[in-house]
């Protein structure tokens, strides 16, 4: 039977078969070949791949104007700033999340819109839980117009161990609130912008679900 059919992967992202096949086979193979502590390794390799790729169903915030965490982890930075490279030179309020290697790394869209800017940046690896990170580290932005007019920025951020970044994302996708869109794996980062009147829903040192989490609230007429 192929990996993808079992029961189990329905809740492990597509992005971790790979992973998961790849040290159940190295597994299996040394295990005939008599190297049982090594087999047991890769298969405890398998089972933390599966782990670390699982993808629970989350629920959306129904509330319109809400803005949902796009990142399971801490919150690190709430901050207003006057400008800044993402939201360009209008006020805004950054919210950073930082994912440990232990959390969910599924990521998904913080507010329904039509994604109306994409820009990829190579760069670093620094560590993603410090500051430097937003401006050094490899990482794509995305921005999402909303309804009425709106913009949501959000940067997947890569970290120290980090090395890919996942975005199915394209200009001009409309996109709804709490969908999956990517992922970034083995800890890393994601920066959320928001219009200067948002009404801000979480502090530093909380933990956040992503699709699920409340990060504010829009101000709309």
């Amino acid at each position: 039977m192929n990996l993808k059919e079992w029961p189990v992967f329905k809740y492990i992202n597509p992005e971790g078969y790979r992973f998961i096949g790849i040290f159940l086979g190295i597994a299996v193979v040394l295990a005939l070949l008599g190297l049982s502590l090594l087999a047991k390794l890769f298969f405890l390799l398998a089972l933390f791949s599966g782990y670390f790729f699982r993808d629970p169903e989350r629920y959306a915030p129904l509330l319109e104007n809400s803005v949902a965490s796009p990142a399971d982890g801490k919150i690190i930075v709430v901050d207003q700033l006057e400008e800044s490279e993402v939201y360009g030179e209008k006020p805004c309020i950054k919210i950073s999340i930082f994912m440990s290697l232990f959390d969910v790394h599924v990521n998904r869209i913080p507010i329904s819109g039509k994604v109306v800017a994409m820009r990829y940046h190579p760069g670093k690896f620094v560590s993603a839980n410090l500051d430097k990170a937003s401006a050094e580290n490899e990482r794509q932005e995305i921005v999402i117009e909303t309804a009425w007019k709106s913009r949501v920025a959000f940067v997947q951020i890569a970290g120290l161990i980090a090395r890919r970044i996942v975005c199915n994302l394209e200009t001009d996708d409309r996109v709804v609130k709490g969908e999956r869109f990517g992922l970034i794996r083995f800890g890393s980062r994601l920066d959320v912008y928001l219009p200067v009147e948002t009404i801000v829903n979480v502090h530093p040192g909380q933990y956040v679900k992503a699709g699920e989490t409340v990060l504010g609230y829009l101000h709309y007429d």
